[in-house]
Formats: C-alpha cells, sequence, structure tokens
C-alpha cells in the first residue's frame, strides 16, 4: 500500500507543478527556440464579415454594445451585424429594434432565439442566417477596440488558419483584489497562448473576441462553448487557431468573489470531457506541439481538483514514512489555512489574494465536475452584474 500512496502523491504532485510552473517554464524555453517566428499580418485581406454578438437581457449594456460595433473600423459595405437574442425578457429586444430604425443605413438584424438554451445554441441557431465569408463572435458586455476586426481579418493569411482569438482586456483590475487577481491571471494565460499560436495552435480561445470561417463553423452541442471547443477542433482537422493579441476587446472581470466563482463554475460545465475530449490528441507524431500543448496546458489545469485532493490524502497516509513527508503535508496544511485566512479576515493582502484566488479556482472545479455527475450542469448561467 505504501508504495501505491507514493506513486499517487508524486503523480497529482506533478500534475498540480507542471500544470502551474513547469508547462509556463518550458513554454517559454521553447519559445525562445521559435523566436523568429511572428504573426505575420495581411492588412489587405478584407473579407465579407458578420458581427454576432449574443446577449441574454442584456438591456444594461445593449446600447452601449451597438453603439460600440458600428464604430469599429472596418469598410462600411463588408460588415454586418447581428445580434442573437437568446430568449431575452428584459428591453434587450426593443433596445436593438430602436436602434435598428435609427440606423437603418447599417446591416444590422435581429434574431430571436424562442426557447433559452445557451449562448452556443443562439450562434449555431443564428448562424445560419449569415452570408458573409466570416464571423466574428463578441459577447455584449465587451467593448471592441475600433480596429479590432481589422486585426482579427489582418491574421487569417493563409487557410489552414480557422481560428483567431483576439485579446481580453481587463478594465477594472484595480477595482478589487479579485479583478486583480483574474486580470493576473488573464496576462500570465495571454503570454502561452501567444507563444503557442506562434509555434502552432493554441488551445482555447475567449468569448469576448474571437473569429472564424463562416464555412468552418460547426454545431457544437449547446452545453459546450466555443472557447474551449473550436480550437482544439481545428487542430485536430488539421487547422491553426492562433491569437492576434493587437485585436482587443475589453471587459469588467467580477468584483466580488461570488461573480468570479460563478463564472468559473459555467466554465467547468463540461470539465470532464475536456480533459482528453479525443483521444486523437495524444499522437503526438501527427499533431506535433498541438499534443504537449494541450497536455500541458489544458489536461494537467482540468485534473487539478482531483490532483489536490488525491496528494492531499496520499500525503497524510505517508506522514509516518519521513520528514519528508511531514514537510510537504505542514505546507499543504499551511496553504489552505492561508486561503482561509484570507477569506475570513478580507484582507487585500496581494499573495494571500492569490492563493485564495487559487483554492476558489480549484473549488469551482469541483462544483463543476458534480453538477456534471447530478445531471446539474446547464449550457446557459446568470450572468455576473458586477461585469456589466
Amino acid at each position: 500500500m505504501e508504495l501505491s500512496y507514493k506513486i499517487l502523491f508524486y503523480i497529482s504532485g506533478f500534475i498540480i507543478v507542471w500544470a502551474m510552473v513547469g508547462y509556463p517554464v518550458s513554454l517559454k524555453i521553447i519559445g525562445n527556440l521559435y523566436k523568429n517566428r511572428k504573426l505575420e499580418k495581411d492588412y489587405s485581406h478584407q473579407p465579407t464579415v458578420t458581427v454576432m454578438v449574443v446577449a441574454h437581457n442584456e438591456e444594461k449594456v445593449m446600447l452601449e454594445k451597438l453603439n460600440n460595433i458600428i464604430e469599429l473600423n472596418y469598410p462600411q459595405e463588408k460588415i454586418e451585424f447581428m445580434i442573437a437574442s437568446d430568449n431575452s425578457t428584459d428591453r434587450t429586444n426593443e433596445i436593438v429594434r430602436q436602434f435598428m430604425k435609427e440606423h437603418h443605413d447599417r446591416k444590422i438584424r435581429l434574431y430571436e432565439v424562442k426557447a433559452r438554451k445557451g449562448k452556443t445554441n443562439a450562434q449555431n441557431e443564428a448562424q445560419k442566417n449569415v452570408t458573409t465569408e466570416y464571423l466574428v463572435m463578441t459577447d455584449a458586455n465587451s467593448m471592441m477596440d475600433k480596429d479590432s476586426v481589422t486585426e482579427l481579418m489582418a491574421a487569417f493569411t493563409s487557410g489552414d488558419i480557422a481560428y483567431v482569438s483576439g485579446r481580453l482586456s481587463i478594465v477594472n483590475h484595480e477595482s478589487s483584489d479579485v479583478s486583480s487577481a483574474e486580470a493576473s491571471y488573464w496576462d500570465s494565460d495571454l503570454a502561452l497562448r501567444e507563444i503557442e499560436g506562434r509555434i502552432q495552435t493554441i488551445t482555447a480561445g475567449n468569448g469576448a473576441l474571437y473569429a472564424c470561417r463562416t464555412g468552418d463553423y460547426y454545431d457544437f452541442n449547446p452545453i459546450q462553448c466555443h472557447d474551449s471547443a473550436m480550437p482544439p477542433l481545428y487542430a485536430l482537422q488539421g487547422k491553426r487557431a492562433i491569437a492576434n493579441h493587437n485585436a482587443v476587446a475589453y471587459e469588467k472581470a467580477g468584483e466580488v468573489i461570488e461573480d468570479e466563482f460563478g463564472r468559473k463554475v459555467r466554465m467547468n460545465r463540461i470539465i470532464l470531457k475536456h480533459i482528453l475530449p479525443d483521444a486523437r490528441i495524444l499522437n503526438i507524431f501527427k499533431y506535433k506541439w498541438f499534443s504537449y500543448f494541450y497536455f500541458g496546458h489544458r489536461t494537467c489545469r482540468y485534473l487539478l481538483w482531483i490532483s489536490h485532493l488525491t496528494v492531499f490524502i496520499s500525503n497524510a497516509l505517508l506522514v509516518p514514512e519521513s520528514w519528508f513527508y511531514v514537510m510537504t503535508f505542514a505546507g499543504q496544511v499551511l496553504f489552505y489555512l492561508l486561503a482561509l485566512v484570507r477569506a475570513v479576515t478580507q484582507t487585500n493582502n496581494k499573495y494571500l489574494t492569490l492563493i485564495y484566488y487559487y483554492c476558489v479556482t480549484i473549488i469551482a472545479q469541483w462544483v463543476g465536475v458534480y453538477n456534471i455527475l447530478t445531471g446539474k450542469a446547464k449550457p446557459f448561467w446568470q450572468k455576473a452584474e458586477s461585469t456589466r
């Protein structure tokens, strides 16, 4: 039994360390080997584009979003706008209709989804009415930089590029320690994505801003989200998903832990499937760097919930064996106690907040797993009000 405990301890410990430290460090080293490989752009590439905004009860931000998208720097004759309203019951549809009347010279359409089934379903339905060559997806509460569509289209420089993700910029990172922690996470993750895309392909995008060819669009199960499903799909098709971080969308992060926790639970509504969504990913000879990227950036992160529990229990059982296990167990206990201190005292200490934020992330994974196993995982969610 002692050998079994040690195997569990070291495997779980490796997954945690590799996900949080090993993979990021290794990727930066690998990136230096490819430092001469740059993101190519062709600003003469200006195909027809539909900017799609999915909204459910977004009356607080809808007018601002509409004004935002019609000010984009892109040839007016080549850009259309579609608002996919996911069974909105507030004034969202009314605001869109009024805006369409006031801007009848712009190509704006409202697609009303009759039954609320979530963002992905709304995209699936609305996409069938798109006639342009490309689709740009964005959230109602994400304000797009004026050149964002131009930047996204400029990155489609070859036929094998099927998906381009923009950069999400957190605008309220100084509003609270929670939004600051989220901004810090995004900054570090964006750096990894830039290297992955430069070398071969990213493993995930973000819902605030991304683009794909209309012909490459795929009807995903509504429980899935494009952020995590599209890049792996294209990678397995031999295509590339890349990041152009000069295409920017601005968004608020949750300013209270309840909002960020709810968002992370929603993100983990299909976490078990994403640990290894397709066995072909393991074929490193065919998929090359993508296999390495996915294991380090996704598989290990999606296993943190079980790895932390396993390393804690196995470590507790190994305590009598040596001082090494006593020290590692004490370190784990101290880590969780520091998170508890932050939760109880609400102190603004930067380091305690990061520990607390990390623990909340792991708990959100556990809740996501619980919802999956109990059939409570849903394709829609309650939006975080502090992000509006």
